[in-house]
């Protein structure tokens, strides 16, 4: 049986990999759903099953690695799956950023919004959709008629919801053809006061605790009671799950059999400045940590000096994206600098000008990754592969790629940045 190499397949995953041998590629990297509903996508509805990563870990070679990221409030669902498909769960890297921005309900403006009242707008979204189903209203529509991006959160039960301003209410109400029922929910909107600005964040909706609008005071008792308390804590960090197929015998027999089983720790070690230095004992008398990595000295040591080195530091299970926000989070010194741990930024707007994909994650970061877990000249599996950012990781690595993508749209940008010569 053939197996693919360095091509994008559009079609099912699972059905997909149910096409290829067993042990046959060398590693997984992928950023599956996390089900959420972001931005009200379908194929978010939830995080993927027992029965995707059970194919995963059937093609994967023995001790081949699976790095798959996931939301911090569905993880455990990510790494119960894999596990309860047979995996080992050997850890989980945790990407710090500073730049999410809180997808939180204002409490106080919801309840100023429904003046003081809390009841039926669940009914109000599911009328809505009803309503759009019934007379042939597509989302794109919709939103058209909003002029804003609002209407994934007005019609999400997920992390990210909203209420309908009354404006925005008339729009929705009026092009659904709706009717005058839920007019009594929205009618009695609060005139809150403005009292400041805020230029913070990037968000457009104002019932959100971040972004770029006024500031306002709560206008009815209910709503003062409530003030300043949210739906959601500031997003900042992102999970991937660290999970290996079991070994053939022992790691050493595994990987001179199979080329998988171990981490290529060298390769991923992070930089140091020229001069790096190690600490020893009065009797000069090195005190290396594994592969010359470096430790601390023992708290009460006397008749210490410094020894030159240049080797990096060892990987660690924390990431982060370089930003003031999240290097000021750490101490100001050597020890416990940020610099000791990889860094990467979000992805910019050359890295996003290629695709439509909403959640792209970094080439560099996705190349960290490929290196970590993978072979050289190895095969990298991605059974979610959006707009082909593993694929472009897994060329500038040296290695094969084989990637898998239900959404014919997504399909198409990863055809044209290779047609483009992007990923070759």
């Amino acid at each position: 049986m053939t197996v693919p190499v360095n091509q994008i397949i559009c079609g099912d995953n699972v059905e997909t990999l149910r096409t290829l041998p067993d042990a046959c590629v060398d590693s997984c990297v992928t950023d599956p759903p996390y089900g959420i509903e972001f931005m009200g996508k379908q194929w978010d509805k939830g995080v993927p099953g027992v029965e995707l990563w059970r194919e995963v870990l059937r093609v994967l070679k023995p001790g081949g690695h699976l790095l798959a990221f996931a939301g911090t409030r569905t993880q455990h669902r990510m790494a119960t799956a894999i596990e309860d498909a047979g995996f080992e769960i050997r850890d989980m890297i945790a990407w710090v950023y500073g730049s999410g921005f809180p997808k939180s309900l204002d409490v106080s403006k919801a309840i100023d919004k429904r003046g003081g009242s809390v009841a039926g707008f669940e009914q109000f979204r599911d009328a809505v959709r009803a309503a759009m189903n019934r007379n042939g209203v597509s989302r794109s529509q919709l939103q058209a008629a909003l002029g804003n991006y609002m209407l994934a959160h007005y019609l999400t039960a997920g992390s990210q919801p909203a209420v309908p301003n009354l404006r925005d209410y008339r729009i929705i109400r009026d092009t659904v053809q709706l009717g005058s029922g839920f007019d009594t929910l929205f009618n009695d909107e609060a005139d809150r006061e403005v009292v400041g600005h805020t230029n913070r964040g990037v968000s457009v909706n104002t019932n959100f605790m971040s972004g770029g609008n006024d500031i306002t005071a709560p206008a009815t008792p209910e709503a003062k009671q409530w003030s300043g308390w949210g739906t959601a804590l500031k997003p900042s960090l992102e999970p991937i799950t660290v999970a290996r197929k079991p070994l053939c015998g022992t790691v050493a027999e595994n990987v001179l059999q199979h080329g998988t089983g171990g981490l290529n720790v060298d390769g991923c070690r992070v930089g140091t400045n020229p001069g790096y230095r190690y600490r020893a004992d009065a009797n000069g008398t090195t005190f290396h940590g594994q592969q010359g990595e470096r430790i601390k000295q023992s708290a009460g040591k006397k008749g210490c000096e410094f020894i030159e080195s240049t080797q990096g530091r060892w990987p660690a299970n924390l990431i982060h994206d370089g930003s003031d926000e999240v290097v000021g989070l750490f101490p100001n010194d050597e020890d416990a600098s940020a610099a000791r741990f990889f860094y990467c930024a979000k992805a910019d707007a050359s890295e996003r000008r290629n695709s439509r994909h909403p959640t792209i994650k970094p080439v560099a970061l996705m190349r960290y990754l490929v290196r970590l877990v993978t072979p050289p000249g190895g095969l990298v599996l991605d059974p979610f592969g959006g707009s082909g950012t593993t694929a472009e990781a897994a060329r500038l690595e040296h290695c094969r790629f084989l990637l898998m993508e239900l959404s014919e749209e997504y399909c198409a940008d990863a055809a044209e940045r290779l047609r483009q010569g992007v990923l070759f």
